[in-house]
């Protein structure tokens, strides 16, 4: 015959020990309620199985009736705590494991019966396995793997739960046999339990990896891509342009006279103003490929179908910043964007000599007065930056200077009016 009260006694030992622990982990974290709700969840596990185990050395009531709720109860804390995790708002499903177990156990026919009080709580835990399992499957399981597994430990503690109900209700079990499937089922329960415990670490794990990885590509004044990660896209970038054969455009922004917005008005201000122009940008960027490269420095890297439809996303974005109120607070801050493009085929495109040709579009933009556009097209971009030898013609390639008149005469230069 299977010993219950020793095994329910091992099991509270754990549970308690897992609830101090993630109590300890919620205290360093208090943003993470996930942490709070498990640990309850764990404290309401053994508490409740504790007032079983004690069962003929206190009142029956606390014992059979207030004991599997509260047991029951961990559940529906678990259930809160996968929720939170994924910051959803708890369920009324939840609830379901300790409500059904209430509803049926003061019944006559159910609690002055042994076996079917075990059959009645083995339904309700098969509720409470199936209410975890949907909630895990309702975070990002193409993201998170492990999810997968986690899900799949729910499903088969719902299934044995549910199977032990089943195969009770069939079998009309003695007393003593129901004892035995009772502990079985606990037994069981308890070792998925600590298998689950350990898939939610690992996945808490990864998550806190995947976080880091993120912290390592942003930047952390304005939430856009750093340096580092907006390069890291680039390859992407191409590929996309060779299959959809369009154009690779790397666009850069430079806020102009920042150095006067940080004299001015101070430096927070002119954090301000870094900010509102990465989230202005942000809406007009395909995918977000957009980042800021340092200082007042910003790019973005694009596929486009040609120089007009670079020119058109980049005049948006710089007319509109021109519009945006800059607020301090105490006064508006003036602020203006000066733009150089460069586009290349996507077979040519290469990161380094893309980047070097959009900085000397800035830069003519720069020359020509700032709070303009100036684009350069492939061969533009193909040529060698001025004052380089030109290794068709042997000749010096013109200055920005030079480059800024030439562009206004065909065109090429976009400014505010």
């Amino acid at each position: 015959m299977f010993n219950v009260t020793t095994g329910l006694s091992i099991w509270c030992s754990e549970a308690l020990t897992l609830a101090l622990v993630l109590f300890v982990a919620w205290r360093h974290n208090r943003k993470s309620a996930a942490y709070l709700f498990w640990g309850l969840g764990f404290l309401f596990s053994g508490i409740g199985f504790a007032l079983v185990a004690a069962r003929g050395e206190i009142p029956n009531l606390l014992s059979i009736e207030i004991g599997n709720a509260i047991a029951l109860l961990g559940q529906s804390a678990w259930v809160a705590g996968f929720l939170a995790l994924d910051r959803k708002k708890m369920e009324w499903w939840a609830l379901l494991p300790p409500a059904i177990w209430l509803a049926g156990v003061f019944l006559p026919w159910i609690n002055e019966d042994y076996s079917n009080r075990v059959i009645l709580y083995n339904l309700a835990s098969a509720t409470g396995a199936t209410a975890l399992g949907m909630a895990v499957a309702a975070g990002d399981i193409r993201r998170e793997r492990t999810r997968v597994f986690l899900m799949a430990v729910f499903v088969l503690q719902a299934f044995l739960c549910f199977g032990v109900a089943i195969a009770m209700a069939l079998i009309l079990p003695s007393d003593a046999q129901a004892t035995n499937f009772s502990g079985a089922a606990a037994m069981a329960s308890a070792f998925l339990l600590t298998i689950a415990f350990a898939l939610t670490c690992r996945l808490i794990m990864e998550r806190s990896e995947r976080h880091l990885r993120v912290l390592t590509l942003t930047d952390a004044l304005t939430g856009v891509l750093n340096r580092r990660g907006l390069l890291g896209y680039f390859d992407k970038i191409r590929e996309k342009a060779h299959d959809e054969q369009h154009q690779v455009g790397v666009i850069l922004f430079d806020l102009d006279h920042f150095k006067r917005v940080n004299d001015r008005f101070g430096h927070q201000s002119g954090d301000a103003v870094l900010t509102a122009f990465a989230r202005l940008a942000r809406q007009y960027i395909p995918n977000n490929i957009f980042g800021r490269m340092g200082g007042e420095e910003f790019a973005a890297f694009v596929t486009v179908r040609d120089q007009t439809e670079a020119e058109a996303l980049a005049e948006s974005i710089r007319a509109e910043f021109c519009r945006l109120p800059v607020s301090t607070g105490e006064a508006l801050i003036p602020a203006t964007v000066s733009v150089g493009i460069a586009l290349s085929s996507a077979i040519e495109a290469n990161i380094d000599r893309l980047v070097s040709a959009a900085d000397r579009a800035l830069y003519a933009a720069k020359a020509a007065g700032r709070n303009c556009t100036v684009v350069f097209g492939e061969e533009e971009t193909a040529a060698p930056a001025p004052g380089e030898p030109n290794s068709h013609a042997g000749e010096l390639v013109p200055t920005v200077d030079d480059q800024v008149e030439a562009l206004r005469r065909m065109g090429v230069l976009s400014r505010a009016g």
